[in-house]
Formats: C-alpha cells, sequence, structure tokens
C-alpha cells in the first residue's frame, strides 16, 4: 500500500470514529495522530490527554501544550496513579501492561464525563511486531489505535510528519521514564527523577538519541556509537560521573554496544516474554 493510500485510510478510519479522546504523549506518533484527528474531525471533536505523572520526562510538557495550542484543540492533564499499584511497581516483564491499563481507564473515564465516543493511541504499525506488553492492554479496554490499523510504520508517520510540517517529524522516541528501570528492580519516584535529571543533563550536553539505564547503584548510559567516544572524553566524563553520582548513583557506565530501543528487554527469555503478551 502506498503512503497516500495509509494516509487517506487512516482519515476514513477516524471520520467513522465521531469524537475522539487522544492519548498525547508530545511525541512523533502522538503529535501526528493528533493533527490527523483534528484534520479529519474538526478540533472541537478532538481532546488531547497529557499523562503528567511522574513515569513521563518532565521536558515534554510545555512542547505538548505548545502543539496542541498551535492544532486549535484543547488539552488536559491527567495522572493515571500508577505508582500506586504494587503490580506496576514490582516491575516485572509484564509492567507496562498495569501501566497502560491505568492510563486507558482514566482515559475512559474522561471520554465519558465529556461526552466523546472513542479513546485512541498512537500505537503504530510497527508496535505491532515489538514486546509491549501495553498492546494486550488496550484490546482489553477496546481502545483503538489509528496508525496501525492504516498500516502507518514508524517511516510512514515521520514522512508524513515532514509534509505536514510538524516539529516532531525527527524527534527522538521518547517512552516513559519506567521502561529505563532493569526489570526487578522496584520502581519509585524517586528513580524515576533520578533518570528524568540525568537524562535532562545529557540533552544539555548535546546528545540527542540516548538513554540512561537504572541499575539500581549502577547508571548504564547508551549513546549512539559514534558518540562513545564524545561521552568518554574529558571534561564531559567528568562532569557526567559528577552530576550522575550527585543524583544518587554510585557506578556510572557507558554501554560499549551503543544505543538501542528496548535493551533492557534482551536478558528475557521467550517465554518470559510470552507470558506478558
Amino acid at each position: 500500500m502506498k503512503l497516500r493510500e495509509k494516509h487517506n485510510s487512516l482519515q476514513e478510519i477516524l471520520k467513522g470514529l465521531g469524537k475522539v479522546v487522544v492519548a498525547y504523549s508530545g511525541g512523533v506518533d502522538s503529535t501526528f495522530l493528533l493533527k490527523a484527528a483534528v484534520d479529519a474531525l474538526g478540533a472541537q471533536n478532538v481532546l488531547a490527554c497529557f499523562s503528567g505523572g511522574p513515569s513521563e520526562p518532565k521536558n515534554q510538557l510545555d512542547r505538548a501544550r505548545k502543539m496542541a495550542k498551535d492544532m486549535g484543540t484543547a488539552l488536559q492533564i491527567i495522572e493515571a496513579g500508577e505508582l500506586a499499584d504494587p503490580n506496576f511497581t514490582a516491575n516485572k516483564a509484564d509492567r507496562c501492561f498495569h501501566c497502560k491499563s491505568h492510563l486507558c481507564k482514566v482515559l475512559i473515564d474522561v471520554a465519558n464525563e465529556h461526552g466523546f465516543d472513542h479513546v485512541v493511541f498512537g500505537t503504530n504499525y510497527d508496535d505491532l511486531d515489538d514486546f509491549r506488553p501495553g498492546n494486550r492492554a488496550m484490546k482489553v479496554f477496546g481502545i483503538r489505535s489509528p496508525l496501525a490499523e492504516a498500516k502507518l510504520t514508524k517511516d510512514d508517520i515521520r514522512r508524513l510528519s515532514r509534509q505536514m510540517n510538524l516539529p516532531t517529524a525527527d524527534m527522538p522516541a521518547s517512552p516513559c521514564l519506567a521502561s529505563r528501570i532493569s526489570y526487578g528492580v522496584e520502581v519509585t519516584e524517586q528513580r524515576l527523577k533520578q533518570i528524568d535529571e540525568a537524562e535532562d543533563f545529557l540533552r544539555g550536553l548535546g546528545f540527542v538519541e540516548f538513554r540512561v539505564r537504572h541499575h539500581d547503584t549502577l547508571a548504564r548510559i547508551e549513546v549512539n556509537p559514534q558518540h562513545i567516544e564524545k561521552i568518554t572524553a574529558e571534561p564531559l566524563r567528568s562532569q557526567i560521573v559528577e552530576k550522575l553520582k550527585s543524583l544518587g548513583f554510585k557506578f556510572v557506565t557507558v554501554d560499549l554496544q551503543g544505543f538501542r530501543s528496548g535493551s533492557l528487554n534482551e536478558p528475557l527469555s521467550e517465554e518470559e516474554k510470552r507470558e506478558s503478551l
């Protein structure tokens, strides 16, 4: 299917949904979905909901507010309350299912309260083949994924975002902060804050695509392989060590494999993955 055909399919899917609540993070996929929904349904029939809890990077809210305003749609800040759930904080392989379940419940309540017909997420077609226990939560709660239904891949969404002049077109992915914490290490607000502040510091040093993985007392930094020499050279090396230790980490390492999405899933067996999906 050609890109234009996929985009037309997305528009038809959205038009059939009536009034929608969009789970909006300010990232590539949800920004494109929000714009597509506004184009298909009109801004008055779209409500963007941003999860403002401690699991979300703090730097995303201002950007999300601006883009929603530019599109002319209302933005509501919500909190899913996932830290109150021991199934989430235990941080097992199905953590994402419990997190997404809380978010789905809150968004459905918002939709019912404001008279909206559906809740939609920015899940793309590539996400269906990835290890994402949160996809199961969306099925359980009847949440729609218009981008995936239209078979739009991440690359498709970036290409269409460029055509629409969306500022998120080439922005790196930024999943929830809990996804940086090694399985089995309890998710706490303090650990989420450590990650957020550590990544904000690295962002200020000019790094764009990277992760700070939390292994209890150890911080494992992933950057693109071509930037490993830069991050381990002075004066950045000492600055980073000093900053991350001030946040409470006892050890600071750089992963020689470099940045890769979902690296914390690598130790999971196929059986563990199947049980969580």
